[in-house]
């Protein structure tokens, strides 16, 4: 089967999502972040909201946290908790300056029905270093997610775990070097998943790992990270991109995917993009 003939199925997804009312760069968590150079709040509730309606537009449903003063960083909610089969795993941020984040999340969590919920005991920045395939969850680690942090994750979640080392600064979490563009069929051995990644940002080691589990994986390249393309969310067929990543695009172009470019240059200069934006309820 050619990779162009394959018809890619997108699959509703429910995600959560906060405004960047009070966005700035006041600090610096990482190499990104520069506090001498211009930031727009407006300018990130734009592009903030363009993803969210994008979303929309592709039929998945999108709730809202409400932002807090004090906390420039909170639209970055896929740092605040892993959800699978309904079960929540909290965050516990590295950076002081995040620190508060994990509560008001865990906060609406409660408010809206999960009771299945667990604050983590180890530094854990959730979805920025976790990414579900349908079957494992891979676990990034070297800069902010501890290692102990996976062993949790595996007893609290129930799911098979898979440790991953960044080394790149740069790619600090594992959702910027790293997503999955299908997902398993957890029930089935039809549906393989999918991953797109940047080798360079990860020891041998981890590089060795993925090329045995993920054979088919597209291979993104340097200038495909650096504008922060894989921070992409895929639902499966529509594949959510920054407007420059067109090398990584074309790739998934041929093998079936929709590429939505969008533009996150605002909130890249705090280091985060799509799916940093985007925590994933899978219920």
């Amino acid at each position: 089967m050619q990779a162009e003939s394959v018809q890619r199925v997108p699959t509703t997804r429910r995600y959560l999502m906060c405004p960047p009312r009070f966005f700035a760069v006041d600090y610096v968590i990482n190499p990104w972040m520069d506090p001498t150079a211009p930031v727009s709040a407006d300018v990130a509730v734009a592009q903030w909201t363009e993803l969210r309606d994008t979303y929309r537009r592709l039929g998945h449903t999108v709730e809202e946290i409400e932002p807090q003063p004090g906390l420039p960083d909170m639209v970055f909610a896929a740092n605040s908790g892993t959800v699978v089969d309904g079960r929540v795993l909290g965050s516990s941020f590295r950076a002081p300056q995040r620190a508060a984040e994990a509560e008001h999340f865990r906060r609406w969590f409660v408010e809206h029905g999960y009771r299945d919920l667990t604050m983590p005991e180890r530094i854990n920045e959730a979805e920025g270093d976790f990414a579900w395939t349908g079957k494992l969850l891979l676990a990034g680690t070297g800069f902010r997610t501890d290692p102990a942090a996976h062993a949790e994750a595996q007893e609290v979640l129930g799911v098979p775990v898979v440790s991953l080392s960044l080394v790149d600064p740069r790619y600090y979490h594992l959702d910027t070097a790293l997503f999955v563009l299908t997902e398993a069929d957890a029930g089935t051995d039809t549906t393989a998943p999918q991953i797109a990644y940047y080798p360079e940002a990860f020891s041998p080691g981890s590089q060795r790992v993925l090329r045995r589990l993920f054979p088919d994986a597209v291979i993104a390249t340097a200038a495909d990270a650096e504008c922060f393309g894989l921070n992409g969310v895929s639902d499966g067929r529509n594949v959510v991109l920054p407007l420059e990543a067109v090398g990584l695009g074309a790739q998934l172009a041929e093998r079936g995917y929709e590429p939505v470019y969008l533009d996150i240059s605002e909130l890249r200069k705090a280091g985060g993009g799509p799916k940093c934006c985007t925590l994933e309820i899978r219920k």
